[in-house]
């Protein structure tokens, strides 16, 4: 499966030319023509460089200002996220925050004034705290002090009040605050001090419930429920199960009585439940043949949204609650939905849209009235749409005859006569997923004539509990060798260079191009690591306190370090990075604290050990993902230029 000499590729060509030579003249000029129509081909796809793909904007959150005129979001349309108020009735955005250095981001509006709550770190740190943007355009941090996280949960019922978790008191666990939405100082008292590793994932309006996640590991969890009446007793187990089954919260219906659960208990996928709050009864809400991976009511209890994750893409509902009418959705790209939020009078639906060829769009929905509304248009003019390339959802089988599913991007310009040099693209997690929508780093590639295919592992989400938990402590093994057949499909397609095909990802993805690299080294031909794990035990035990109620289910997946030392050293890349023979690029925030800068500084000083091409980029400025807009691009344009210079090596793309 290596890439050809030159000598090789010189042999090959002119047994080519050898051929068409010896062809009748019919056959020549049918040659000739295909040629034609091949350039014809390449010159009709506009190639855009980094910049001009990251000219579009990114948007994310939405939520309705006070008055329900205004839709409040986060866009990075500055180079660094910050929030902006769109005019309902249409309009420029206005910038309500203007942060030039740390990604500042949309939580919530006020409900009965102008003033917004908004989240920022340092760099990427992930040290979240929580600010009010007041109306004079101040920030106050309601959160203050050092190595702390914060994150909001919601308003009080009344709107009198807000409620928030932190973990100042103990880097491990968080505490449940509920604030005075009055300012200047925004008194706040404890509502739960938290000693038992929960996970507070819901508060009922009035403040009396609440909802406490608890993980045995990655297969297991259970809700209890805290309840402020009897403030002294303790939490009561709400979701008594036999076996394992994964529990979590989707929201408290807005009388305050019912918290919706998901749940995979009894079958691979994960269904709503409604739970009485008081009792404990449960009765079956949303059943699908996918996850159903959200449930949210409008505040007025008159609307249910339900959204699924159907095969990679997301398929959204709304009913009426009363009867359960349908009501009707408006048309939007092959996608995703996200951050579906009602106004809060129940009379206006704000959401995100996106598809593969259409960056993530602000729609609202007249829930009256029945018409929907386009607010933003991201996607930069210097682009044409057309020359944007729609995902193929494929499965191919691996070594023991799993259907392993992906997601196939065909650039426009390849053919059987020009073929495109291919990239396996391996998200995060462990247990992530890629699905439909759009990517400006992957349409970047794929205009550059890269075939992209993003994988779905073994071990990824969405396909049900059975393939989730396929690799569990086989990591570097089974979902590797999902990489290796994934490569095989490849070379099975007509219009792709079998030759050349190179695998990247970040972070779990990152650690599977290690890997890749190290135990399989003569399989792929490049590798793109962007902040990957190398060292399982140093990671493991290196992971962040705010972390400590996920430790257990990332025991359960990847091995206990105290116990499982060996193992863990096994599939560590690092440890075997004197097999790695092919060319590898390691991208890196400084800030990360997930996957700590030591992880890609060694695996970059051991590589280059054995001689081979080895390049290394450093974000001084960014965590885990990459934030800043220019540091996006200089990213991609490093991925593209790697590729052009190991894995195309001078010859020409389609």
């Amino acid at each position: 499966m290596s890439k050809p000499t030159i000598l090789t590729s010189f042999v090959l060509l002119a047994a080519v030319l050898l051929g068409a030579c010896a062809q009748t003249k019919p056959a020549a000029a049918s040659t000739r023509a295909a040629s034609a129509a091949d350039a014809s081909a390449v010159r009709a796809v506009p190639r855009y460089d980094a910049a001009t793909f990251f000219e579009t904007e990114s948007v994310a959150g939405a939520g309705f200002s006070a008055d329900e005129e205004r839709i409040l979001y986060s866009s990075d349309r500055s180079g660094v996220f910050n929030v902006y108020s769109q005019p309902i009735a249409g309009g420029e955005p206005k910038a309500l925050t203007r942060s030039t250095t740390n990604a500042t981001t949309l939580v919530a509006p006020f409900p009965e004034d102008d003033r917004v709550i908004v989240t920022a770190d340092v760099g990427g740190n992930e040290l979240n705290h929580l600010y009010v943007l007041e109306t004079d355009g101040t920030l106050k941090d309601v959160t203050p002090g050092e190595k702390l996280k914060a994150v909001f949960v919601k308003f009080s019922k009344d709107h009198g009040s807000f409620f928030a978790v932190t973990n100042e008191r103990d880097a491990r666990f968080f505490d449940l605050y509920r604030y005075s939405a009055k300012g200047p100082d925004y008194a706040r008292e404890l509502v739960f001090k938290n000693d038992d590793n929960f996970n507070i994932s819901e508060v009922s309006t009035d403040g009396r419930w609440v909802a406490l996640g608890k993980s045995r590991n990655n297969a297991d969890s259970d809700i209890f429920v805290w309840d402020s009446k009897t403030p002294d007793a303790a939490p009561r187990r709400l979701t008594p199960h036999e076996g394992d089954a994964l529990f979590m919260t989707a929201d408290v219906t807005p009388d305050n009585r019912t918290l919706v659960v998901l749940t995979d208990e009894g079958g691979e996928f994960m269904r709503a439940w409604s739970y009485d709050l008081e009792s404990g009864e449960r009765a079956l809400l949303v059943s699908a043949p996918w996850d159903v991976v959200g449930v949210a009511y409008s505040d007025d209890g008159r609307y249910r949204a339900t959204w699924i994750n159907a095969d990679g893409r997301t398929e959204v509902s709304l009913v009426e609650t009363a009867g359960g009418k349908p009501v009707a959705m408006p048309s939007v790209p092959r996608g995703q939905i996200r951050g579906v939020t009602f106004s809060r009078s129940g009379k206006r639906l704000a959401f995100l849209a996106d598809g593969d060829t259409s960056p993530g769009d602000l729609h609202v929905l007249d829930l009256e009235k029945g018409q929907s509304k386009r607010l933003t248009r991201t996607l930069t003019p210097k682009i044409e749409e057309d020359a944007l390339v729609e995902s193929e959802v494929v499965r191919f089988p691996s070594f023991d005859g799993v259907k392993v599913p992906a997601l196939l991007y065909k650039p426009k310009q390849a053919s059987a006569s020009r073929k495109a040099p291919a990239v396996l693209l391996i998200h995060g997690g462990p247990g992530g997923q890629t699905t439909v929508g759009y990517s400006s780093n992957t349409q970047f590639l794929v205009n550059q004539g890269y075939a992209i295919l993003a994988v779905n592992n073994r071990g990824s989400s969405g396909y049900g509990k059975t393939f989730f938990h396929m690799d569990d402590k086989k990591h570097g093994d089974v979902d590797l060798k999902d990489c290796v057949w994934a490569r095989k499909y490849l070379e099975s397609l007509d219009w792709v260079d079998g030759s050349r095909v190179g695998i990247m990802g970040g972070s779990y993805g990152g650690y599977m191009v290690a890997a890749a690299l190290a135990f399989t080294p003569e399989v792929f031909d490049v590798g793109i690591d962007i902040f990957g794990v190398t060292n399982w035990l140093r990671t493991l035990q290196s992971i962040p306190a705010w972390w400590e109620q996920q430790r257990q289910a990332l025991y359960a997946e990847l091995g206990d370090p105290k116990t499982d030392e060996e193992a863990l050293k096994a599939k560590s890349p690092l440890f075997h990075a004197d097999k790695i023979r092919r060319p590898l690029l390691v991208v890196q925030g400084k800030n990360d604290p997930r996957v700590l800068q030591v992880e890609s500084d060694e695996i970059v000083a051991a590589a280059k050990k054995n001689g081979v091409p080895v390049e290394y980029l450093v974000f001084d400025d960014e965590g885990h993902g990459f934030r800043k807009k220019a540091n996006r691009i200089t990213a991609a344009e490093a991925y593209r230029a790697f590729l052009d210079r190991y894995l195309v090596g001078g010859a020409a793309r389609p």
